[in-house]
């Protein structure tokens, strides 16, 4: 349990709206102790730190002046709700934060009344706020509805929808563009020019505080509101170029000093009288308040556990990932290939590709938050005439399917994806677990999809799938990359798979037919087999679509149980098209056990947890295997 005993002002945080009950003076007192109880907290179990640490006063903000759970507040993407959580009475939660059983690092709606939606993808805040505004409208009811988005998620394209479909609205809505000039890498775009410009123009901001200085000595100044919000509105279309969103019908009241709580809720409390969408701009800093994080944002966007003093991971890592082979890989067939590009959807740290943008900055793209326009964009350069690397992680490409499949499976072309991520990636839960991608881009006419069983398989597949100028997806897991069977390398040849081992025993043998990581699970599955005396074939999939129907047709012929390990969701996935194949071939085969994934979400924690809560671990295997050969 957390030693609350060192703060002052913390422990009287039980419930929502225990925060009004602090005096206005020990408010910096609280922001500090939140900044400080964050620190130790999410340095012990990890978690995203520096986007909580910049909106701590935007969010105390918030809850002065809110009444939840009547009023609702919706963060967009969600990782920067830890102070929410801590002003709902959640802070004990911080102890099994991210951990399985325990609080979600994301808002949850069975976690709290005050978690109105659930978020973990970008740009959707603006989309759900809309719909609840319409839906208090019918309701008849008068609650304030806020939608919390940061400027790295303003450049997905679904933002722009909702705000295009909220500029004619007639009922109050606010928005808090919380402006840190950063996503998870620092942001690119026209969006975050355009912000950067009203950040930086100091004309305004000097203009705009002289003439309140000038009102508010005066014996009239509190009947000038209206004036003032006149004076302000020609200051600004004279002053900011563009009014972006003042000219699209939406109230802009800003650039407010995001860590000035009096001005934040002065802020909000003009916005609650627009009776239309308004913006309230919030500049913030992300980290602030602890070194490192101010630092090295990136770093610490999700952080594993590390050293306060320092700022460095307690666990260093000494094995490379698969990530970093990917990275490795890149630059040397970019070295050779000047026809091939990297593109992300601002992860090029996440996905390995800051070593290639260093290296070959004009062969890079980062196009912001928005993987629909990546794909698109990847058709539109192969078209081009070149050679499209898309890295994008799985749980975020599946928010671009109909790209896929319209833009680049239907025309052929050759865009290579690189799927990280993929399969269960542990503490982010619901929201980012790989596991659908086998079955959704399986389903695509066109489309080549593999997984390699180590690191330099990985290799292989990704100079293969340069090579065949056609759709091809990659995908791998997060963690550290395989590094056994480094002697079974043979050359990667379209729908053919690698027979490791072959022992077939029609009578009582087994057959693991694996994909991608799983190659590795069925390896200790067969060492605890062979120990049983049962004979085993390993066979590794390496394409799911065109899988090897020849040789896994023949494996089921030749063993009494066949395997199929796969680590993705049952529904649409590998097993089920096996055993599709094996039907259409008259096949039938005495023992036939699907290893996947329910058709179930999976929650947040410990990979290897929740591999064993959902029945892919070696043991849970290998007792299927033995139940069914008694």
């Amino acid at each position: 349990m957390a030693d609350f005993e060192k703060y002052r002002i913390l422990p009287f945080i039980k419930k929502e709206n225990d925060i009004k009950n602090i005096d206005k003076a020990d408010w910096p007192v609280l922001a500090s102790e939140i900044r400080d109880f964050l620190v130790r907290s999410i340095s012990e179990t990890g978690g995203h730190l520096g986007s909580n640490l910049g909106v701590v006063e935007l969010t105390m903000a918030l809850h002065l002046s809110l009444d939840l759970p009547s009023d609702k507040i919706i963060f967009d993407v969600g990782h920067q709700s830890y102070t929410h959580k801590i002003l709902t009475g959640r802070k004990e939660g911080f102890d099994n934060l991210r951990r399985y059983g325990g609080m979600s690092g994301f808002p949850k709606r069975a976690e709290s009344p005050c978690d109105c939606f659930n978020t973990g993808h970008s740009s959707t805040s603006l989309s759900a706020a809309l719909g609840m505004v319409k839906a208090r409208e019918l309701a008849g009811e008068k609650n304030t509805i806020v939608a919390v988005i940061g400027d790295g998620s303003l450049t997905g394209g679904m933002a722009y929808e909702a705000l295009d479909n909220m500029s004619k609205l007639e009922s109050n809505l606010i928005i808090i563009v919380n402006d840190n000039d950063m996503s998870i890498s620092e942001n690119v775009g026209g969006m975050s020019q355009y912000l950067n410009d009203i950040r930086t123009k100091e004309s305004y901001l000097d203009l705009k505080d002289s003439i309140y200085l000038s009102l508010a000595k005066t014996k009239s100044g509190e009947g000038l509101a209206e004036k003032i919000r006149a004076i302000k509105s020609g200051i600004k279309q004279l002053v900011i170029p563009g009014m972006y969103f003042e000219n699209m019908g939406i109230t802009y009241l800003g650039p407010v000093n995001g860590h000035d709580i009096n001005a934040m809720m002065q802020a909000i409390k003009e916005a609650k009288r627009v009776k239309k969408a308004v913006i309230i701009h919030a500049v913030t800093k992300k980290g602030k308040g602890y070194g490192p994080a101010e630092n090295h944002p990136a770093r610490f966007h999700g952080a594993e556990p590390f050293e306060i003093e320092t700022g460095i991971p307690k666990n260093i890592r000494t094995k490379a990932n698969y990530t970093d082979v990917f990275s490795t890989v890149m630059c040397k067939i970019a070295e050779d290939n000047k026809s091939v590009v990297g593109i992300t959807a601002a992860m090029a740290e996440g996905t390995g590709f800051k070593r290639f943008r260093n290296k070959y900055p004009d062969r890079f793209f980062d196009v912001g938050i928005a993987e629909e326009h990546a794909v698109t964009f990847a058709a539109g350069m192969a078209v081009g005439g070149f050679i499209p690397v898309v890295a994008i992680y799985s749980s975020f490409i599946q928010r671009a399917y109909d790209q896929i499949l319209h833009d680049v499976c239907l025309q052929q072309l050759p865009v290579v994806f690189a799927i990280d991520r993929a399969g269960i990636v542990g503490s982010d839960g619901e929201t980012h677990q790989g596991i659908f991608d086998l079955s959704f881009l399986s389903s695509i006419p066109g489309m080549t999809l593999m997984a390699p069983k180590n690191k330099w398989e990985l290799a292989d597949m990704l100079k293969y799938a340069i090579r065949l100028k056609k759709p091809v997806a990659i995908r791998y897991p997060r963690g550290t990359a395989y590094d056994g069977l480094q002697d079974y390398r043979a050359r990667i040849e379209t729908g053919r798979a690698e027979i490791i081992y072959d022992e077939p025993d029609k009578k009582k043998g087994v057959c693991l037919v694996a994909v991608g990581s799983m190659v590795k699970t069925a390896e200790a599955v067969r060492d605890m087999l062979k120990e049983k005396g049962i004979k085993v074939s390993l066979i590794n999939a390496r394409f799911v679509k065109p899988f090897d129907k020849e040789t896994i047709s023949e494996a089921a012929k030749n063993t009494k149980v066949l395997v199929t390990m796969e680590e993705n969701v049952i529904t649409g996935g590998f097993g089920e098209q096996v055993l599709e194949e094996l039907n259409d071939r008259g096949i039938t085969h005495e023992h036939f056990i699907n290893i996947s994934i329910p058709d179930r979400f999976v929650e947040h924690g410990n990979c290897d947890i929740l591999k064993k809560v959902v029945g892919i671990d070696a043991d849970t295997v290998f007792k299927k295997i033995t139940d069914v050969l008694k």
